[in-house]
């Protein structure tokens, strides 16, 4: 596993959402961020650039090249970034894996869909519409349901409590493992192994 220059092609596409800037690094928004950075980490990329608007960077995985993107567009125009990446990079929908927060979705808990609606999230529609497609493989991660009347900008550009980030933060290393199956063994395996 070894970094390789950007400018070749690749054969997979991982998005990470989140808002760029220290003030956003530990917010609920922000997690789809964190899991890129673990993949990072785990592949041992050692250099990243600005590229289609995003930090971009290319791992080969298993004789297969992966591109690792976290826009810099803030999350409501993710899909200016995600565009310009797709068009360069000449890749079908379903060769990318969108990683992300859901509110819906109780806190650490994991759904893998290779297709579906945007279910409320700006930068996930903002993706599917730039690509014209609801055919984009999503991971999203449950950062916690809101109180009743809870203001829901508010709530997801708040950082995890104390009590909380232990099992975020497990659960950012679960999303990896199943980013990871995704591309080893499909969508199906990720599926029936992470969507518990």
């Amino acid at each position: 596993m070894f970094w390789k220059r950007s400018f070749e092609p690749v054969d997979f596409l991982v998005i990470g959402i989140g808002n760029p800037g220290p003030e956003y690094d530990r917010t609920r928004h922000n997690v789809g961020f964190r899991v890129v950075e673990v993949l990072a980490k785990r592949w041992g990329v050692r250099r990243d650039e600005v590229r289609f608007q995003g930090i971009f960077a290319v791992a080969h995985i298993n004789e297969k090249s992966v591109g690792l993107l976290k826009p810099l567009t803030y999350v409501n125009l993710s899909g200016v970034s995600v565009l310009a990446a797709v068009q360069k990079l000449r890749l079908l929908p379903e060769r990318l894996l969108v990683v992300l927060d859901d509110v819906n979705l109780p806190l650490g808990k994991l759904r893998l869909r290779p297709k579906s609606s945007d279910g409320g999230h700006k930068g996930l529609r903002s993706i599917l519409d730039a690509l014209q497609t609801d055919a984009v493989p999503r991971l999203r991660i449950g950062v916690g349901i809101p109180l009743r009347g809870e203001d829901l900008v508010e709530f997801v550009l708040s950082p995890f409590a104390p009590e909380e980030e232990p099992v975020i933060a497990e659960a950012i290393e679960r999303a990896a493992d199943a980013v990871q199956v995704w591309l080893t063994e499909g969508m199906d395996a990720a599926m029936q192994k992470f969507n518990r």
